[in-house]
């Protein structure tokens, strides 16, 4: 039996659990001194993911980060930061171990609902939190969250049914790693490639990320949309919201998914807007100003929607959705002209999205 803690990891809290883990990881092997939204601008974060399946409750899932900004964000940066899943659940808190107990913080993805140092009550996958340290002799691991500057204990048994749950989505025991590289990309060069590559997902021109979106969910038969492609559904999907027989449910889950479960506030958007913002200063011929308001107003309508959608969960009065289906025509005009605006800034300025 043995106990190991790594003692000098720095954990700032923030919005969202991908950005922060990210930066204090960054900050922890590299030096690398990032705000939380300059980390999730990097990352090609601001994407549109809507799930459809019969299989998980409550059967509409919709998200609005990108499956892949951890390594993204390292790719920007010209980091070696690699992940992987593993499906025996005995091997994958085995490799994390050795990482810790090796001196090397480690990056974790689970099912939120199961850790038990949090008070979450339903579902939310791919959480983001960082393996800090263990005590085999009262089975608990030690973990650095978004939340507290303060390390959590949370039970073996509660970590390893939270990071593959037999239950819901699971991102499989999924892990992160550094690697020696200390190869770094120029700032004004990375903020180039990360608008680039965010433009081109939204607009459907780059692929790279499906990978990650087959590892977040299991449940088959799934339909699987993102970016602009994603918003055109959700019109659809809003305006027909009100003949499905869980309606109210769908709409719940989905406006705490917008507003409430780490997104920063307006569906990740307020995050992107001050990546845009700070974007302006490394970049200034890529991003306009007209850009960042965009970016803004997208954020405010995405906390109406929510707005709506909670308020249709509680009342089921029809009219709201009819007006939650116009916000969704607003965001999605909106973030179309925004990325068609920032692909065409990037093509015209020679940079290329992978």
């Amino acid at each position: 039996m043995s106990r190991c803690l790594i003692e000098n990891y720095r954990n700032i809290p923030g919005e969202h659990c991908g950005s922060t883990a990210m930066r204090n990881l960054l900050f922890y092997y590299r030096g690398v001194e990032l705000s939380e939204e300059e980390v999730f601008g990097l990352g090609a974060g601001a994407d549109c993911v809507l799930i459809e399946s019969e299989s998980v409750v409550p059967g509409v899932l919709l998200f609005g980060r990108g499956a892949t900004l951890e390594r993204d964000v390292a790719e920007a940066l010209g980091v070696d930061y690699r992940e992987q899943v593993e499906f025996d659940d005995e091997k994958a808190w085995r490799v994390v171990r050795d990482e810790v107990q090796a001196g090397r913080p480690t990056m974790l993805s689970g099912d939120v609902l199961y850790l038990d140092y949090r008070d979450f009550k339903v579902h939310f996958p791919g959480h983001r939190f960082v393996l800090v340290g263990f005590d085999d002799e009262r089975e608990v691991a030690l973990v650095a969250d978004r939340l507290d500057v303060e390390i959590q204990e949370c039970s073996y048994a509660a970590l390893a049914r939270s990071r593959n749950p037999k239950d819901f989505i699971s991102t499989y025991n999924t892990w992160g790693r550094f690697g020696e590289s200390a190869s770094h990309r120029d700032l004004r060069d990375a903020f180039a490639f990360a608008l680039a590559r965010n433009a081109a997902r939204m607009l459907d021109r780059d692929r790279d990320s499906a990978p990650g979106f087959g590892a977040l969910h299991e449940a088959k038969p799934a339909s699987v949309h993102t970016g602009i492609e994603a918003l055109e559904a959700l019109v659809e999907v809003v305006a027909g919201l009100g003949d499905r027989p869980n309606a109210r449910e769908i709409a719940r889950y989905a406006a705490a998914c917008i507003e409430s479960f780490g997104t920063g506030g307006g569906n990740f958007r307020k995050l992107y807007a001050g990546f845009l913002c700070k974007a302006r200063e490394y970049v200034p011929g890529l991003v306009s100003r007209q850009a960042c308001e965009q970016a803004r107003r997208s954020a405010e309508s995405w906390t109406v929607l929510s707005e709506h959608l909670r308020a249709f969960s509680k009342t089921g009065v029809p009219s709201t959705l009819t007006e939650a289906s116009s916000t969704v025509t607003r965001i999605r005009d909106l973030e179309s002209d925004l990325f068609d605006k920032l692909a065409s800034a990037t093509v015209h300025g020679g940079v290329r999205a992978n």
